[in-house]
């Protein structure tokens, strides 16, 4: 990083500058005198953050540098990033430091101090691409980042110590703002388009992590409406037919991570959307949304309100109302967005102790005063620019309303003032920049907007600011004058009055042509104005106010022109114009050199043509062809050419001869070629003493060689590659400045030397007054006109934005109605595109047309009064025409004298019939194809057509069945679903089979007469079979048994057979279909052979009686639709010229035929004598009549005899012959008869058969429905089977995921749990050292005598009071109670024991007591004070852990609930898996009819089950076994009652027996016995007994004899 402004000898930063010069050679050191550059001043604007660095300073990025703009002096410092673009950005105003990113791969974060602009760190984490945003903690050495595509991670550093301390990533996720919570920087705010979520900062120890906590935004209507966890419903809702009630994420076949998320479109309402946001002194969060509201919420529990406006007083409302009316007309008026206060969409806020400032697009500032929720409005300032930012200066003084159009301003609320204007930059890149003559004191520059600023060059500061509306694309400072031309896109050329820089002003406007200007040149001496526009226009302007900028030609280039470089000749008072083409037939390079002499100014029509192009030869034009194609190119006063070569990196040096290039041009090879070691397209410049050669390319680096020798004298990295690089640069006339602004990057960078020879200073300075000296006239003389000229006044009314014509001498001609163009240098358009505005060359080419016009007006006359009697005569000849025959008449199109016209329309007529013909050929092409696909798919893919029959005297109509031919796949899945089955329907009856063999007799008769009896009720009963497919056609033995689908396999085989009972039912009904539709085809033919009878008999009998004749429709033969026939075609048919030819010689033919059949003389005779025929046949009679006698005529009293006989026997024959005929007559009326009633009798025959057919239809209809709706079922059944299935996996992924959390949370605890032991034993050490320092008090100073002792100890237990820093003290900042970090902590230690230094001042030291014993007394005190210190960071500490601990423990137990509950839906889930297994659809087959029940209660059939009728049975049979059973334990009960009876008789008696023999005993106990006998009666052995006693008695006896004697012995 580099600091320059203020900061330029800053020692870091000047150490990076010494760098190596390209192609290995090194720049030379300072010993040599080494010419370095250094930055100057940068002015700039970014939309991006802004920030206070103090209470003083704001600190904003632009391009590659950080500008540091005191708000009180206004002066700037600036902070270069030597490695490219700066990407995000923060500044902390509370620790006076700053940290930025750059924009590279692996991007670093850095972080720097003020005012010393020092770098303290760097931080490099995860981030591959960029960060996006940056956040410093309000106290504490915290940074947050949020790094962008691929990672999206979120981290937080402690930039101190350059550690991270805990990072989280939210793929996709992309962020608008970001910040710490002021009272505690645990909490972080995360806001992106959509949502607001709040990160928790979690610390255990020196272990940090981020927990997140989203909250739930309000819809548009602000209502809070409770969302549905659609992945675990609240209830699941039973239905016995559709199944349970699945999530939507199942139905809709999700199983991963996207199942617990989906939400159908239906369920999502659009939220509101987050656009600002900042903290309360109360841990809350202020919000704006796009939508005008303003919500609170609450960081601890994640909770939202909305806040309300106060209802207003009816005075104060109406008041509003006038106001808003007012505001919202003064603002149409300028032609803006009418605006709303009442309900603002907020952008920005800012926090304070008074309230809630915010403020949008509409550009109003607004207070807020809220209480509870409910606020108070009221607006502030109205700065009429959308508002991108608000922000507190550190002490809360001052606030800083940051717009989007580049203008900052400052808000003071204890003043309640208006805002005041600190910084007005341009809201675009910077296009160009200049220097105002005489170059060392002011330039200019121009944004791509329009915007023209006048700079103080010694600091650049702004001195004005000048907004042209307009595109720009070229700008220049006259050099003899205090003029700047500005080139637009639209073809014109601004020139602007910049002798006072505070007022620049426009003065005067030329719109040159219709093409855009791309730049513009001025010569040294500032004579000529050079303008460079597309398509090769070269123009050429007097550069001087007092020629009124006159245009003075223009030349066109056949080739794309590149660049263009002016070198002026003071000498010979000559201006060479160096032109770069770009030839695009050969990869080379092409220069076309012309001169300018002095003399073009006035002598112009010397040198131009009445259209004002430059005359080749008047300027001297030269060709040269070079060796490599270049991108720019500059010329010396030497022939000398360098140029920047675009195929490789390499700056070419050519040497051009004097001679004349003009006619076959020779291709010139560099003499040298020096590495420029720079990427991507660059350019060229010279100084203005043709000393230096400046080179500038996309990746950002200046660098400045020296023309004679190509060394480099200094580089300098001035914008960032990833902006686009250089735009454009230049020198300063005396070379002490240099001009660089970015293509993209809107910076604006100011260079000067830091170091440069004597001699080169010395050089660039003679120059620079050698040329002032010959200018200087010039520029007093021009300047005086320039200052004289009127203002040009924009057009309120132009729509276009553009200026109006100039008044002025060379005004061109309003005519709007001449258009002409030019080609070849004839003639191009006059008019610009969008307005009425005449261009320059318009005029040119106007004035010639009216000379011209002025020149041949006779002629012109004479030729119109021609045009005029021509006209009259053949307006004459076209009346003549009309009166004429058609066939004589001429068409309209013969009388058009005008050939060419006449072709011409003829041609777009053809065109236009091509045109329509085309398009209905596409169109036919199109209708054959959708034909071609209907018929393939719905006509030929059939092997079955559809057609219909219909009778003959009813409105009945049958249709078939179209059926497709299976497809292979089909049969042969059929096949093998029929060979499991039968391998199915097998295995049992072997089964059967088999334990019958062992058996051998199991069933008895009557069961097997049941068995017998069940088999036939099974195979004559069709309904558990659920239809009838088997009376028509379909063979239901093969499929299974409705109870036995359980499984998904047999479920999939029924379908199938279903399909092919379908199938095959459909096929038998279409071949009864087909013998019908045989039998009407029969039927047409007989009744078209009667019909052929009848109509002979009507003939014969003269009756005009129509004829009933039968025939098939288009539905009967659908074939007929496929085929057009002639009559269906209405339009006449277009016939050919050789079709037409052929159809009038087939006509001619046949004529001649038929003429020849009517004059045949035989034929005629025939029919005149017999009536045509030879034989008068029976069928002839009524056609015979007998004529009447030759003198019937006469009256019949003149008749002779032999004459009334003759009549007699005339009446006779006539009388026969009427009888014969009536006879006849009567035969063929009862032939007719007959023939009609057997007609009606096969037709109504038929009829009724298909009425029939008809019915058995409808039938068939039946039983396919019947198929269908199982086939519907077992889909269903299917499918729901399928979601319960994805239902499970779902719910398993999500199970284990929850489990390796469980996990990951288990092992979080048992650390955790291991940690705060550990520390509890650290903790509770530091309680018994700061104990035993305490005890020890007294031992330590046992020597102190007692009253100095207990003076001490007072002394010792004494606390200084508790400093506070001056931004406590601070009563107008918010957040000025906010709690501490553990650094906090060390330097409110820190404080403390510089309070102490008071305390250990000799002037509290107790009388009488040892300097010594003070300072050791010191030294323990404040050992026990650290030692207290201590223990409370410790304690704190300690909570800090056990409170991450018990949330830890509260995760694990929400953790294992939710287990728990997946464990209990996988539970249900399997449990309603195993129902619908087991819960069959069963169709049944029921008859029609009424139903009585004995109560009008329908039964509840809920809980009823389905079962077969076999089981019944069979349970039946078990119950009857059972009965039997009980039955005989029954009798056995009996029996054995009689048993116990008995016994109890039996025990009765014993018992009587023992009473008796217990009396007996007591009888006997009375008696009285003595102890002898008692023995005697007791003892068993009695005898035994005493013999035993006897011996003993002798034995004692004997013993005490032998004891007698040997006690006499002794004795």
């Amino acid at each position: 990083m580099e600091a320059a402004g203020e900061a330029r000898s800053a020692g870091p930063a000047s150490e990076e500058l010494r760098a190596e010069a390209p192609g290995g050679r090194r720049c030379p050191s300072e010993e040599e005198e080494e010419a370095a550059l250094e930055v100057s001043w940068v002015q700039g604007f970014s939309k991006k953050n802004f920030g206070f660095i103090n209470n003083q300073t704001v600190c904003y990025p632009c391009g590659n540098y950080i500008l540091f703009l005191d708000i009180e002096t206004k002066k700037t410092r600036v902070l270069q990033c030597q490695t490219g673009l700066v990407g995000a950005f923060a500044a902390n105003g509370n620790s006076q430091v700053l940290a930025f990113s750059d924009r590279k791969l692996n991007p670093i974060i850095y972080i720097y101090t003020f005012p010393e602009l020092r770098k303290l760190t760097e931080l490099k984490g995860s981030a591959q691409l960029d960060y996006t945003l940056l956040a410093f903690s309000f106290t504490g050495p915290y940074l947050a980042s949020y790094s962008s595509i691929p990672e999206f991670d979120l981290s937080v550093w402690n930039w101190q110590q350059n550690i991270l301390l805990c990072s989280e990533s939210q793929p996709g996720v992309t962020a608008t703002s970001l910040s710490f919570n002021p009272m505690n920087w645990q909490q972080l705010c995360f806001v992106n388009e959509s949502s607001v979520t709040i990160w928790h900062i979690e610390k255990i120890n020196d272990e940090h992590h981020l927990k997140r906590n989203p909250v739930k935004l309000p819809d548009g209507h602000r209502s809070m409406s409770s969302q549905k966890d659609l992945f675990f419903p609240v209830s699941h809702r039973e239905d016995p037919y559709h199944g349970p009630d699945l999530p939507v994420s199942a139905i809709a076949g999700l199983v991963g991570d996207e199942a617990e998320t989906f939400m159908p479109r239906n369920y999502i309402k659009p939220s509101m959307h987050p656009t600002a946001h900042c903290w309360t002194a109360t841990s809350e969060i202020y919000t704006g949304c796009k939508e005008g509201y303003v919500l609170t919420i609450d960081a601890k529990t994640c909770s939202i309100a909305v806040l309300q406006q106060k209802p207003l007083p009816e005075h104060m409302r109406k008041i509003l109302d006038v106001v808003s009316y007012v505001r919202r007309q003064v603002q149409k008026k300028k032609g803006g967005k009418p605006k709303d206060p009442q309900k603002p969409a907020l952008f920005a806020m800012a926090f304070c102790n008074e309230g809630l400032y915010a403020a949008g697009s509409e550009g109003i500032l607004f207070f807020y005063h809220i209480k509870g929720l409910q606020y108070e409005m009221k607006i502030c300032a109205d700065i009429f620019q959308p508002i991108s930012s608000l922000i507190f200066s550190p002490d809360y003084t001052v606030l800083l309303l940051v717009t989007d159009q580049g203008t900052v301003y400052t808000y003071k609320p204890a003043h309640s003032g208006e805002a005041v204007k600190l910084l007005d930059a341009c809201s675009s890149c910077f296009l160009a920049a200049d220097f105002l003559t005489p170059g060392n004191k002011y330039c200019v520059s121009v944004t791509i907007s329009g915007e023209v600023q006048v700079w103080f060059l010694e600091d650049g500061t702004c001195l004005s600011k000048l907004n042209l509306d307009i595109e720009a694309t070229a700008m220049a400072c006259c050099p003899s004058s205090n003029s700047v031309a500005v080139g637009t896109k639209r073809g014109q050329v601004y020139f602007l009055d910049v002798t006072k820089v505070e007022a620049p002003r426009v003065v005067h406007r030329i719109f040159l042509s219709k093409f855009p200007v791309l730049s513009l040149h001025y010569d040294q001496s500032g004579q000529f104005l050079i303008a460079r526009a597309t398509e090769g226009h070269i123009f050429i302007l007097d550069a001087r106010p007092s020629k009124l900028f006159q245009v003075l030609g223009y030349a066109v280039l056949a080739d794309e022109v590149l660049g263009l470089s002016v070198v002026s000749d003071l000498k010979n008072d000559l201006v060479e114009v160096v032109v770069l083409l770009n030839v695009a037939a050969v990869q080379r390079a092409r220069l076309e050199i012309f001169c300018l002499s002095s003399a073009l100014t006035t002598d112009n029509d010397k040198y131009v043509n009445e259209q004002g192009m430059l005359n080749a030869s008047a300027i001297k034009k030269e060709k040269y062809d070079l060796d490599y194609p270049l991108s720019s190119a500059v010329r010396l006063k030497d022939n000398i050419v360098y140029g920047y070569c675009t195929c490789a990196p390499f700056i070419c040096k050519y040497h051009l001869s004097e001679q004349n290039m003009l006619e076959d041009p020779s291709v010139f090879l560099s003499e040298k070629r020096t590495p420029s070691n720079q990427f991507g397209s660059g350019f060229l410049c010279l100084s203005p003493n043709s000393r230096w050669l400046a080179s500038a390319a996309k990746d950002g680096v200046l660098f400045i060689y020296d023309t004679f020798t190509m060394d480099i004298l200094a580089q300098k990295h001035c914008h960032p590659y990833q902006g686009g690089g250089i735009r454009s640069m230049v020198f300063s006339l005396d070379g002490k400045f240099i001009l660089v602004n970015g293509e993209n990057d809107g910076a604006l960078v100011c260079l000067e030397w830091k170091k440069i020879k004597k001699i080169e200073v010395k050089e660039a300075s003679f120059h620079w007054q050698s040329l002032l000296a010959i200018l200087n006239k010039s520029i007093s003389n021009e300047n005086v006109v320039l200052k004289s000229m009127a203002e040009w006044q924009f057009d309120p009314e132009s729509t276009s934005g553009s200026l109006p014509e100039e008044k002025s001498k060379e005004a061109p001609l309003k005519s709007s109605n001449v258009e002409a163009r030019e080609e070849d240098g004839n003639i191009t358009s006059l008019y610009s595109a969008s307005t009425n505005e005449m261009t320059w060359i318009g005029q040119k080419i106007k004035k010639v047309i009216t000379e011209e016009t002025q020149r041949f007006a006779n002629q012109k006359k004479e030729l119109q009064m021609g045009i005029k009697k021509l006209r009259k005569t053949i307006q004459k000849m076209m009346h003549e025409n009309e009166q004429v025959p058609d066939i004589e008449k001429l068409e309209q199109q013969e009388f058009n004298l005008d050939v060419e016209e006449q072709e011409r329309a003829q041609a777009e007529a053809e065109q236009e019939v091509a045109r329509v013909r085309k398009e209905i050929e596409m169109e036919n092409l199109a209708n054959r194809y959708l034909q071609d696909v209907i018929k393939r798919e719905c006509w030929d893919a059939m092997c079955v057509k559809g057609r219909a029959v219909k009778c003959f005297h009813m409105a009945c109509e049958v249709k078939n069945y179209p059926l497709k031919e299976r497809i292979e796949e089909e049969l042969e899945t059929l096949g093998k679903v029929l060979r499991l089955k039968k391998i199915e329907t097998a295995d049992p009856k072997v089964q059967k089979k088999n334990l019958e063999i062992k058996s051998e007799t199991v069933l008895s008769k009557e069961e097997g007469e049941e068995a017998e009896e069940v088999t036939a009720d099974d195979h004559a009963s069709y309904c558990l079979i659920g239809s009838l497919s088997s009376h028509y056609g379909g063979d239901t033995s093969i499929l299974y048994h409705q109870w036995d689908l359980h499984t998904r396999e047999q479920k999939v085989n029924q379908i199938v057979l279903l399909k092919d009972i379908i199938y095959k039912v459909k096929t038998a009904f279409n071949k009864e279909f087909d013998i019908v539709a045989r039998q009407k085809e029969q039927e047409i033919a007989r009744v078209k052979e009667r019909n052929l009878r009848i109509r002979e008999i009507l003939a014969q009998l003269d009756l005009q009686v129509e004829v009933w004749e039968p025939s098939l429709t288009d539905d009967e033969i659908p074939e007929r639709a496929l085929t057009v026939q002639d009559s269906e075609i209405k339009v006449e048919k277009y016939l050919t010229q050789q079709e037409r030819e052929k159809a009038e010689m087939l006509a001619k033919l046949e004529m001649e035929t038929h003429l020849a059949a009517v004059d045949n003389e035989r034929l005629r005779a025939l029919n005149d004598m017999m009536g045509g025929v030879l034989e008068v046949k029976k069928e002839d009679i009524l056609k015979m009549d007998i004529p009447p006698p030759p003198f019937i005529s006469k009256p019949e009293h003149v008749w002779n005899d032999e004459e009334k006989k003759i009549f007699r026997e005339h009446e006779k024959k006539v009388k026969e012959l009427n009888e014969e005929k009536e006879k006849y007559r009567r035969a063929l009326e009862n032939e007719l008869k007959k023939l009609e009633a057997s007609i009606q009798e096969t037709t109504q025959n038929f009829d009724e058969t298909v009425c029939k057919l008809s019915e058995r239809k409808v039938k068939l209809e039946m039983v396919i429905y019947q198929e269908e709706l199982k086939i519907v079922n077992l889909v269903y059944a299917l499918l729901l089977d399928e979601e319960l299935d994805t239902r499970e996996a779902g719910l398993h992924n999500f199970l284990m995921k929850k489990k390796k959390e469980k996990l990951k949370t288990a092992r979080t605890i048992q650390t955790t749990k291991n940690k705060i032991e550990a520390y509890t034993d650290t903790y509770e050490n530091a309680i018994a050292e700061e104990k035993n320092l305490e005890c020890g008090f007294t031992k330590e100073f046992a020597d102190v005598p007692a009253n100095l002792l207990d003076e001490l100890f007072q002394l010792y237990k004494h606390r200084p009071k508790t400093p506070m820093t001056e931004m406590l003290l601070d009563t107008t900042n918010p957040y000025g109670d906010c709690s501490g970090s553990a650094e906090d902590h060390k330097d409110a230690l820190t404080l403390l024991m510089k309070a102490m230094d008071e305390l250990d001042s000799p002037e509290h030291m107790p009388n009488d007591l040892d300097p010594s014993i003070w300072e050791h007394f010191c030294l323990a005190r404040r050992n026990k004070m650290e030692s207290e210190e201590l223990v409370k960071l410790k304690a704190v500490t300690l909570a800090e852990m056990q409170a991450f601990l018990q949330g830890r423990t509260d995760d694990n137990e929400k953790i294992k609930s939710e287990i728990e509950d997946i464990f209990q839906e996988l539970t249900w889930l399997r449990e309603e898996k195993m129902k619908l297994q087991l819960n069959l659809t069963i169709q049944f087959l029921l008859k029609q009819g009424q139903v009585e029940l004995e109560s009008a209660e329908i039964p509840d059939y809920t809980d009823a089950i389905l079962i077969n009728k076999s089981v019944i049975e069979e349970l039946n049979r078990s119950i009857m076994a059972q009965g039997e059973k009980k039955i005989a334990s029954m009798v056995e009960c009996k029996d054995f009652s009689k048993g116990i009876f008995q016994l109890e008789w039996e025990h009765k008696k014993m018992r009587m027996q023992i009473e008796d023999l217990k009396q007996k005993a007591r009888d006997i106990v009375t008696l009285p016995i003595s102890k002898d006998r008692q023995l005697f009666l007791t003892v068993l052995n009695y005898d035994s007994r005493i013999t035993h006693q006897i011996s003993v008695m002798e034995q004692t006896l004997g013993i005490m004899g032998k004891h007698i004697h040997i006690d006499l012995l002794h004795s």
